[in-house]
């Protein structure tokens, strides 16, 4: 019988090399992912992992860009449109679109749905503007996503309306 692979270790394991590939001198690589229609980037670190949409539960009386609450594997999590949050429309709904859970080290249970997935963009070859955009090699821009900034925005945290 062959071994089941874990999909929650495996993904703990390659964000554990990865981490250990930017301590050794190696750029750290992102995950790439369609907000609005914009590219964006966010460290693999940030995000425990990346789902296919649950159904969610609405809830009552809060921002629009929140879309409820979805259970994953026991444990519940707002989800914020991030389109909507930007106040640059909403997610579409389609099949394509993930939720990115963040990581349990920001005490935070809180998804962020993007239109999206790119995969991993190795970030080390690109010109960089400042410490926020990013331009490949087909002249593509590429935002960064600073969630640390973003888990810090009264904005954010304060869902109710």
């Amino acid at each position: 019988m062959s071994k089941r692979i874990n999909l929650r270790e495996f993904q703990q394991n390659l964000s554990n090399r990865m981490h250990d590939k930017s301590r050794m001198g190696g750029q750290l690589s992102m995950l790439g992912v369609e907000i609005a229609g914009q590219n964006y980037l966010i460290e693999m670190t940030d995000i425990s992992e990346v789902l296919s949409l649950p159904p969610m539960t609405p809830v009552p009386l809060t921002k629009p860009w929140l879309c409820g609450v979805a259970n994953v594997r026991g444990s519940l999590y707002c989800v914020a449109d991030m389109a909507a949050y930007m106040q640059q429309g909403t997610a579409s709904g389609a099949a394509g679109n993930r939720l990115l859970l963040v990581a349990e080290r920001y005490a935070f249970n809180a998804a962020l749905l993007v239109e999206r997935v790119f995969g991993l963009r190795d970030t080390g070859r690109w010109r960089q503007d400042g410490q926020q955009n990013y331009t490949d090699e087909k002249n593509v821009v590429w935002r960064k996503l600073d969630l640390v900034g973003l888990l810090g925005q009264p904005e954010f945290l304060q869902i109710g309306v």
